[in-house]
């Protein structure tokens, strides 16, 4: 099995759908999957595919984290893009059946950029 996918965001914050590019490299009928993002201005999560909700999403961690006056933008400019990364994960373990992820009707996996435009890595694994 490939063990990563590329993403290119295109916004600072946005939340880009990988289950589609997960579920092309998974070789195996059944157990689970690790995904990793490699990125400390990224994080993942579980959630509902759709347009508002995409925004709503977007707009809670922008208001959740402020830009302001951080130490770290010293260095680089983006700690709120840091501190956001706290309220997601950096990994997931997620079910697989009949070689694709089994999860919810609704449910898709997300790669949240908080400091892009970027290309992004994710690593994935059979777990």
């Amino acid at each position: 099995m490939k063990d990563s996918i590329t993403i290119v965001t295109g916004k600072k914050t946005e939340f880009v759908n990988i289950t589609h590019k997960i579920n092309e490299i998974i070789d195996f009928p059944e157990g689970a999957v690790l995904i990793f993002t490699r990125h400390t201005t990224t994080g993942l999560t579980v959630n509902e595919n759709e347009k508002g909700l995409l925004s709503d999403m977007e707009k809670f961690l922008i208001n959740s984290v402020p830009e302001g006056n951080y130490l770290h933008n010293k260095i680089d400019n983006n700690a709120s893009s840091h501190l956001r990364s706290l309220l997601l994960e950096c990994s997931l373990v997620l079910p697989v059946k009949n070689s694709k992820l089994d999860i919810g009707t609704w449910q898709s996996v997300f790669l949240a950029e908080l400091d892009g435009p970027r290309t992004r890595s994710v690593v994935v694994r059979k777990f």
